[in-house]
């Protein structure tokens, strides 16, 4: 049986993160000692473990979900989780399409930005007015 601090410890999960995960349903409730401490299986740091790195991987909590209630049945088809981690790699592509034009469009502005004052800084034009980008990238940093 492990505490919520070596349970902390050993995952690299904080313990409020621990509590949050108890709370939506990702990790079961533990059970507790007389005392009131909580008390993991180490079947729980798996689980744990899974969830954190599937945060990692930049998953939802909503398809770990998924993928958590699959790994509860293992003898079911691999195509579900299958899909799940297609739609995962098609929203890292779209991130990194997004992430490759406002990159550009940095470059263009640094390079463009010759003036010796504030006045004639391109940076601080293209900032003013966004018409003057070549590159749509709108809620990159929202």
């Amino acid at each position: 049986m492990l505490s919520i601090g070596t349970l902390s410890k050993k995952t690299g999960t904080k313990v409020q993160t621990i509590r949050y995960y108890e709370e939506i349903g990702l990790l079961p409730r533990p059970g507790r000692t007389a005392g009131g401490q909580r008390r993991y299986h180490p079947h729980d740091l798996d689980r744990l473990a899974f969830v954190r790195h599937g945060r990692q991987l930049g998953f939802s909590l909503d398809a770990i979900r998924e993928l958590l209630a699959l790994s509860d049945q293992p003898q079911q088809p691999c195509a579900a989780a299958d899909s799940i981690a297609r739609r995962q790699l098609r929203q890292v592509e779209q991130r990194i399409a997004r992430l490759s034009a406002l990159k550009q469009e940095l470059e263009r502005m640094i390079t463009e930005c010759a003036g010796e004052n504030v006045a004639e800084c391109r940076v601080l034009e293209v900032l003013r007015d966004h018409s003057e980008c070549l590159t749509d990238h709108d809620n990159i940093g929202a």
